[in-house]
C-alpha cells in the first residue's frame, strides 16, 4: 500500500469514528430531551390538581391584573386596599392554626341568611367547594376569595347591603359608614384564636333586642318555607264576621289560627281544631290577639283588613322582616338612653328608657300623597296652646274647597287671614272672593288656639326641613281605625301629655303643664336637654315582650326597596316550596 493509500485509509476511519461518537452524543441528548418533556408534562399535570402556592408574590401578582373573573372593580380596589396594608401576606394561610380561622370565616359567611342577607351573594357554595379540595392547604383562590366575602359581608352587616337613599328615597335618617377593609385588618391583627374572631365578626350586626327578634323569627320561617308549609287562605269575597255568628268560612279562620300558633306559640292562638261554623268566644279572644299583633283594630270583626292580614303568605313574611333588618342596619349602632321612635308604617310612638319601652300610643301620619318621611331630630321644646300656621299646599288643596262650600267655614274654625307670613295685617274673609281662586291662593291661614285647633293643646318641636312635630289633636276618633294615614305629614298622637312627662322628666311637674294650658296663653317650654326622635318606616317590629308585630306597606316603600333590592322573588334554595 503505497503512503498515499495509508494516508487516505486512516483518514477515512479517523472520520468514521467522529461520525459514530456524534450519533452516540445526538441521541444521549434526545433521550435527555424526551425525559424533560416528560417530566414537565408530568409536573403540570400535577401542578393541575394542586394549589397554587400562597405567598406575598402570588397574592400581589394576581391583585395586579386589571381583569379577574368575577371579581368587579369594585372588589378588586377593596382587596387591593386590604393585603396592601399587610404588605401582600397572606390571611388564611399564615398561621399554623390558620384553617382553624378559615373554617370559622366560612361558618360566618353561610349564616349571612339568618340575618335577612343570602349567602349566595357571598359565594359560599365556591368557597367551601375549594375548601373540600384542598382540605390541608389554603389555595390562593381561596385565600382571596374568602377575604372579598368577608369584605362584602363585613360591610352589608355594619352598614346595610343596600344604598338607603336608593332603596328607600324617603329615607334621609344617614346611614352608618363602617370601612370594611379597615374593621377586617384591625380585626385579624387583634385576634388570636377563631373564637376571638366569631366574636369580633358577631359584634357587626346591630345589637338591638328588636333585630334579634325579628331574625329569629325569620330563621323559623324559612325553615317552614323550605319544607314546603303553606298556610290556609281565606276566601276575600266574604263580608265581614262578627262574632257569636256563623259563615262556612269559620273553620278555615280557626284552621289560620291554630297554624299562626305554631309559628308565634302566643297562648290565644292555642285553640281547638273543630269543624263548627259558630264563630265562638275563644276563636273571638284569638282574633282579637292577631288583631292586635297586626296593628289592628281590637273590635273581632273579621272584615277585610283581618282578612289581608291573614292571608299573607310565609314569604310575605320573609320578606317583611328582610327589609325591616335591613332598615335596622341602616341606623346607628348607638342610641341616647332616652330617646323616641316613630314607627309610620306601624302608626305607632314609643318612649324609650334605656332599651326599655315605657310608653307606647297610636299615631296618626300623613295621607299617601303627603307621605311621612324618615328621618332623626332632637325635640328640643314644647308649645303650648299654640297657633296652627297653615301651610300653603293644605290652605289651597283642602281648606279653600270648604271656604267655598261654606263661606263661614273659616270664621267657626278660628281661622283667620292674613296677608304675608308676618300675621300683622289682618284680612276680612267676607271681603274675599274665593271663587276667583283656584291653584294659586295668595294669602296666609293661622288657625287661633282653642277647642277647634288643629294641632290641639300641645306640639313637640324638633329642627328638620320638613315642617313636620308630634301634635295632640281634637280628632280622637281617628286612633280607632285601622289605616290611620290623615295628616298633612305631622305626626298626631294619642298620649301628648304622657309624651311631655316623658320628655320633661323630673322637671315635668315644675312646668305646670296642665295649668300653663288651662290658661289658654300660647307659651313655649323648653326641654333641659334635647331628646332624639327618629321617625322610621318598619312594617314588623318587636315589642318590650318580644312579640313581633306587623302592620301593611300603607306608602308602598317596603316593595319599592324590595324591587331595589331584588328580593321580592323567593332566593334559589327555597324556590321548590312555591
Amino acid at each position: 500500500m503505497t503512503p498515499l493509500h495509508q494516508k487516505s485509509r486512516k483518514a477515512f476511519l479517523s472520520f468514521d469514528q467522529g461520525v459514530s461518537e456524534f450519533r452516540l452524543n445526538y441521541l444521549a441528548i434526545a433521550q435527555y430531551l424526551v425525559f424533560f418533556c416528560f417530566a414537565l408534562t408530568v409536573l403540570s399535570a400535577a401542578a393541575e390538581n394542586r394549589p397554587v402556592t400562597v405567598s406575598a408574590d402570588a397574592i400581589r401578582e394576581q391583585l395586579a391584573k386589571n381583569a379577574w373573573e368575577g371579581v368587579n372593580e369594585a372588589e378588586l380596589i377593596k382587596l387591593r386596599h386590604f393585603y396592601a396594608q399587610r404588605d401582600y401576606q397572606p390571611v388564611w394561610a399564615l398561621k399554623e392554626d390558620s384553617g382553624v380561622l378559615l373554617d370559622t370565616a366560612l361558618t360566618f359567611i353561610g349564616r349571612a341568611d339568618e340575618e335577612g342577607l343570602a349567602s349566595s351573594d357571598y359565594h359560599i357554595e365556591t368557597l367551601r367547594r375549594w375548601r373540600a379540595e384542598s382540605p390541608d392547604q389554603v389555595s390562593l383562590p381561596l385565600e382571596l376569595g374568602t377575604t372579598r366575602s368577608l369584605l362584602a359581608l363585613v360591610h352589608d352587616l355594619s352598614n346595610g347591603r343596600l344604598t338607603a337613599t336608593l332603596a328607600d328615597p324617603d329615607w334621609y335618617v344617614p346611614q352608618r359608614r363602617l370601612d370594611p377593609v379597615n374593621f377586617l385588618q384591625q380585626s385579624i391583627i387583634s385576634v388570636d384564636s377563631a373564637e376571638q374572631l366569631e366574636q369580633v365578626l358577631a359584634s357587626l350586626p346591630p345589637n338591638m333586642p328588636q333585630y334579634h327578634t325579628l331574625k329569629r323569627l325569620l330563621v323559623r320561617l324559612r325553615i317552614l318555607v323550605a319544607a314546603g308549609t303553606v298556610w290556609t287562605r281565606i276566601p276575600d269575597d266574604i263580608p265581614s264576621i262578627h262574632p257569636r255568628t256563623r259563615h262556612a268560612a269559620i273553620p278555615l279562620i280557626r284552621q289560620r289560627i291554630r297554624e299562626a300558633y305554631s309559628v308565634f306559640e302566643k297562648p290565644e292562638y292555642d285553640i281547638a281544631s273543630d269543624d263548627s261554623e259558630l264563630y265562638d268566644d275563644q276563636l273571638e279572644t284569638a282574633i282579637k290577639a292577631f288583631q292586635y299583633q297586626y296593628g289592628l283594630n281590637t273590635d273581632g270583626v273579621v272584615g277585610k283588613n283581618t282578612r289581608r292580614a291573614m292571608n299573607m303568605t310565609a314569604v310575605e313574611h320573609i320578606q317583611q322582616l328582610r327589609i325591616t333588618l335591613e332598615r335596622l342596619r341602616w341606623l346607628p349602632r348607638e342610641f341616647s338612653n332616652r330617646y323616641i321612635l316613630v314607627n309610620i308604617a306601624g302608626f305607632n310612638l314609643a318612649a324609650i328608657r334605656n332599651n326599655v319601652r315605657v310608653l307606647n300610643m297610636r299615631i296618626v301620619v300623613g295621607r299617601d300623597y303627603r307621605s311621612t318621611p324618615s328621618f332623626n331630630s332632637r325635640i328640643s321644646h314644647l308649645v303650648l296652646n299654640p297657633y296652627w300656621n297653615v301651610p300653603a299646599s293644605i290652605a289651597s288643596k283642602d281648606l279653600l274647597p270648604k271656604q267655598k262650600h261654606n263661606p263661614d267655614y273659616f270664621v267657626s274654625e278660628g281661622i283667620r287671614v292674613f296677608s304675608d307670613y308676618h300675621y300683622e295685617l289682618e284680612l276680612d274673609p267676607d271681603a274675599i272672593d274665593w271663587h276667583a281662586f283656584s291653584r294659586s291662593f295668595p294669602y296666609v291661614l293661622r288657625q287661633d288656639p282653642g277647642k277647634r285647633n288643629a294641632l290641639g293643646t300641645i306640639k313637640f318641636m324638633f329642627p328638620n326641613p320638613f315642617s313636620i312635630y308630634l301634635h295632640d289633636t281634637p280628632s280622637k276618633s281617628l286612633f280607632q281605625r285601622d289605616i290611620r294615614t290623615f295628616s298633612s305629614g305631622c305626626i298626631r298622637l294619642e298620649k301628648p301629655m304622657q309624651l311631655a312627662e316623658f320628655v320633661l322628666g323630673p322637671s315635668f311637674e315644675k312646668a305646670n303643664i296642665l295649668e300653663k294650658i288651662d290658661s289658654g296663653k300660647t307659651q313655649t317650654v323648653h326641654l333641659p336637654e334635647p331628646i332624639p326622635v327618629y321617625l322610621l318606616y318598619l312594617t314588623a317590629w318587636s315589642d318590650g315582650q318580644g312579640e313581633v308585630h306587623f302592620s301593611a306597606d300603607v306608602y308602598g316603600r317596603d316593595k319599592r326597596a324590595l324591587a331595589y333590592a331584588r328580593w321580592l322573588q323567593p332566593e334559589p334554595h327555597l324556590s321548590q316550596s312555591f
